[in-house]
């Protein structure tokens, strides 16, 4: 069987098999990725700021295509009904609540408008409550940032009860029970420039571009799954004609391999029969004369 596993032809069929394996593996390999690609978000446009009155209304809801979207706000700042987001990190995408305990602070500070309403801004980071960046800039200053929906009050596994002047999350909800008998718009910004106003600036919070959610192209998993099909059948094509070369292998004999198998039988009889053979005969027959003599046997 290891002859004929071994021979040249099935050689050159188990390297071809496994150049095939490989090859379609990494086909599937590739068509899968294109798919997971496909599904995750990509960047949108980035048009030029715009008023913050524009996209963040005072009712309740916020466009989709706002968020993230560059604003700019003018007004001054209400140093009184400054708040701190506790357990938050330089990262608009990272965590908060009880998964970033200990790590630092947003200030999160009214801004007053023009038009007499409130936006909620995030002017930055700091590491620790008693940073001097947690003061606030006075007089009229503009915001430059990106606007933020609203997060909703359980966006954040908490860590416990808050004292007064810290909160959890930025809730538009929350605010509007904290900074009553005000007009608040809804969502918040969270500042991409220092602001001005003579007071130290806090760390600048990374905030992300708009982007548009992908649609998976399910068409490259369909190619994926081909691929590795195509390499299934590969093997039983593989596994088929071994089998038969092997069988056929069994079942056909040469005239060599005859001879030899029939001078080997006659070998193992003549061993069978020992030197003992001739014995079981009996005795020569011959012929005996007068005084005993052995008289000639024709054909001696």
């Amino acid at each position: 069987m290891l002859r004929t596993l071994f021979a040249p032809r099935l050689l050159g069929l188990h390297l071809l098999l496994i150049g095939v394996l490989v090859s379609f593996t990494l086909l599937g390999r590739w068509q899968l990725g294109v798919f997971e690609e496909s599904g995750r978000p990509r960047s949108a446009d980035d048009p030029a700021p715009v008023a913050v009155t524009t996209l963040a209304p005072l009712g309740p809801s916020m466009a989709a295509d706002a968020v993230a979207r560059r604003v700019t706000a003018r007004g001054t700042f209400d140093a009184a009904r400054q708040l701190l987001v506790a357990d938050r990190t330089p990262n608009a995408a990272g965590p908060g609540g009880r998964a970033a305990s200990g790590q630092g602070y947003w200030l999160l500070t009214p801004l007053r408008l023009d038009d007499g309403t409130l936006v909620a801004v995030v002017r930055g980071w700091v590491a620790s409550a008693g940073d001097p960046a947690t003061a606030v800039p006075t007089g009229t200053v503009t915001v430059t940032g990106r606007l933020q929906p609203p997060e909703s009050t359980d966006s954040v596994q908490r860590g416990g009860r808050l004292p007064e002047g810290k909160v959890a999350t930025v809730s538009t909800a929350e605010l509007i029970n904290i900074w009553t008998g005000e007009r608040l718009r809804n969502g918040f910004v969270i500042a991409t420039a220092p602001i001005g106003g003579g007071t130290p600036a806090p760390r600048i919070i990374v905030t992300s571009p708009p982007t548009v959610g992908g649609a998976f192209t399910w068409r490259n998993l369909a190619y994926a799954a081909q691929w590795w099909i195509f390499a299934g059948f590969a093997v039983f094509v593989w596994y088929r004609y071994v089998r038969d070369a092997v069988q056929g292998r069994r079942g056909a004999t040469s005239p060599e391999e005859a001879a030899d198998a029939a001078t080997g039988a006659a070998l193992t009889g003549a061993s069978a029969a020992g030197p003992d053979a001739k014995d079981d005969a009996g005795p020569d027959p011959v012929r005996t004369g007068k005084d005993g003599e052995r008289a000639a046997v024709p054909g001696e």
